[in-house]
């Protein structure tokens, strides 16, 4: 049986606001975007998912949606949208589309009708609640921006619940007819074409019936920089009540072929309301926030992440992503200034190799930084009303740099709705085109290999230990083996491989990774008979002291050779805990090493075209085509 298209997809995640800017006013558009999907396709990606677009007074940036089926003026009509997507088909991209199917904005006609009456058309479209005997608030449910999430309306005499922003009321999925109007929705963009959604915040879209308090949250060493982070959610997310919706989501995408949906599920400890929403007959995929607040990339925490995923029977499918348009940018979170370019190589394998689907935020294909937003110029409402404690949002939603010179760095003609970082001219997409050894086209490269290699895109994954500060793993499909190695350090490091042959290396010079040296290998067929095997691999500590990084340029299809015998093969995730990611819950296991205990031969380097499936000399393994 042949995988759907999105099972190991790559996907591009484009913010309208800042990817470009086709009319001159400052703010990127549907036409912008249409004008640079060429670049998005050169990447070698699946897919692309794209921010709200939709009819929005802006106050969360078009998460606050005052008409769901249509766009919004600054970012151009529904003629734009049907240009973009048969544009993007042409190039072989599918398109998803963010449904922000929680709340709307309070301009929304729906909750204009709501709020007027009590018993009035559309009462009950929202989440209403009477004041306490004393006028507060009806529960201590509070609000992910900070303050209680309730706000007293003096129409209707009662609160209104937002999770969000005041501005953006909860709907009330439990009313039949809302769920019936937010499914002809849906159908209305899978009508114009589009091949999927990310459901936004779903996983918020359903408290308990009875508004029962959430308790509080127990002490911690993390820094509490809003009222919500006092509590356990309990009772305001993560309630079964929302899963026969989710169901009637699938039943609507399973009416038009070859659909895709990925849910957003947040929370520190959404690794069972991932497996609830995608189980058999609901959603495709779920990503949570395993990576995109953690403060640190190390071994323990991919381990972590990646074992709550084991490939059970009757399990879904996991995605992933390192940046998007909530989180700082990776390479300011996970890497000091004089290590970020061999950093964001690393991490752009260690990515490309991860058993799921994966998701990359415009930009980071060219290693953009954090921008340090001055106060005055802040957009983000959250950053603005928690300032400074809460690192602003909008320091990774700047414009992309297509041109290194000009003002607008081709983004715009005109003045951007946000700045651009002072590094980020040397790193605009034409820059780095003309460096055959930029972080760009290294990207092209390693994404032309998980499309060539089935192992990459739906194989099995089993962790390897190399040693403290190392993340290594086999990912097997059939008889394919391919082996991922990253130093997740800045120190080097002196590794025994087992044999085989290096399709990209960076950083690798013999046995010798230096600070963020990572490859991807191509593994011989696993022995005949081979049995599979559990171990547990130690705790992983990072790696302390800074290291120069090396060059870049000659490190692709480097010579490496190693020596020795390979590390146990089948390694357990380990158990050391990491930010919103859950120890091991079960084995992970993999055919054994081919050769174990014997002296491996070398990893030989093949240099080929990135678009070209490398046929190794040294095995017999012939290298299919996903």
């Amino acid at each position: 049986m042949t995988d759907p298209w999105w099972k190991g997809a790559a996907v591009y995640q484009i913010y309208p606001r800042s990817f470009a800017d086709a009319n001159g006013d400052g703010v990127g558009d549907l036409r912008g975007i249409t004008a640079h999907l060429d670049h998005v396709a050169s990447l070698g990606v699946d897919a692309i998912w794209i921010s709200p677009f939709y009819t929005s007074p802006m106050r969360d940036f078009g998460y606050d949606v005052a008409d769901y089926c249509d766009v919004d003026p600054i970012f151009g009509t529904l003629d734009d949208f049907d240009a973009l997507v048969a544009r993007a088909h042409a190039l072989g991209l599918k398109v998803i589309t963010d449904q922000v199917w929680s709340h709307t904005s309070e301009q929304h006609p729906w909750f204009r009708q709501s709020r007027q009456r009590r018993d009035g058309d559309k009462h009950d479209w929202y989440v209403w609640a009477d004041a306490k005997a004393d006028g507060s608030p009806p529960n201590n449910w509070q609000s992910v921006f900070g303050g209680p999430a309730w706000t007293w309306d003096a129409r209707r005499q009662q609160y209104y619940l937002h999770t969000f922003l005041r501005e953006q009321p909860q709907l009330n999925l439990r009313t039949p007819a809302v769920q019936e109007a937010l499914l002809a929705v849906g159908r209305f963009w899978l009508e114009r074409g589009v091949d999927g959604f990310r459901l936004d915040a779903i996983n918020h879209a359903m408290g308990s019936a009875a508004l029962t308090d959430n308790p509080p949250a127990p002490p911690s060493n993390k820094p509490r920089t809003r009222s919500f982070d006092f509590q356990l959610k309990q009772h305001s997310q993560d309630q079964p009540d929302m899963l026969p919706f989710v169901e009637r989501i699938r039943a609507l995408t399973d009416e038009y072929p070859d659909r895709f949906t990925v849910a957003e599920i947040g929370g520190e400890e959404s690794d069972w309301v991932r497996k609830d929403y995608t189980a058999p007959r609901r959603l495709d995929t779920a990503y949570g926030f395993d990576f995109l607040y953690a403060e640190q990339l190390t071994p323990a925490l991919v381990r972590a992440a990646l074992a709550q995923w084991p490939g059970a029977a009757g399990e879904g499918w996991p995605s992933w992503a390192f940046e998007n348009h909530d989180a700082p940018r990776a390479v300011s979170r996970w890497a000091l200034p004089e290590h970020r370019d061999a950093f964001a190589r690393a991490k752009m394998v260690l990515l490309a190799g991860l058993r799921g689907n994966i998701f990359l935020y415009q930009g980071e294909e060219l290693g953009l930084t954090q921008v340090a937003v001055p106060f005055e110029l802040l957009q983000d409402p959250e950053a603005i009303a928690n300032w400074p404690l809460t690192l602003s949002r909008d320091g990774a939603r700047t414009p992309m740099p297509w041109q290194a010179e000009g003002p607008g760095h081709g983004f715009t003609a005109g003045t951007p709705w946000l700045p651009f970082g002072a590094d980020h001219g040397a790193l605009a997409v034409d820059a780095q085109e003309a460096d055959a050894g930029s972080l760009l086209h290294w990207t092209r490269r390693l994404l032309a290999l998980r499309r060539a290699h089935a192992a990459l895109r739906v194989g099995t994954i089993a962790f390897v230990d190399l040693g403290p500060g190392v993340v290594a793993f086999e990912r097997v499909a059939g008889d394919e083996r391919l082996l991922c190695v990253v130093n997740l350090t800045a120190e080097p490091r002196e590794l025994v491989l087992p044999d085989g042959v290096t399709l990209v290396a960076s950083g690798v010079s013999g046995a010798r990774f230096e600070g963020y040296g990572a490859l991807l290998a191509l593994r011989a067929p696993a022995k005949a008979g081979a049995q599979l095997r559990d171990g547990s691999a130690p705790h992983v500590p990072p790696a302390a002291g800074p290291r120069p990084a090396p060059g870049h340029a000659s490190d692709v299809g480097r010579d490496s050779s190693f020596s020795g015998a390979p590390a146990e093969a089948g390694a357990q995730v380990g158990d050391g805990s990491a930010s919103h990611a859950p120890a091991a819950t079960g084995p992970r296991r993999s055919s054994e090493w081919t050769g174990e205990g014997d002296k491996s031969s070398p990893l030989v380097a093949v240099d080929a075209p990135a678009d070209v499936d490398v046929a190794p000399t040294t095995t017999p393994l012939a290298v299919p085509r996903a």
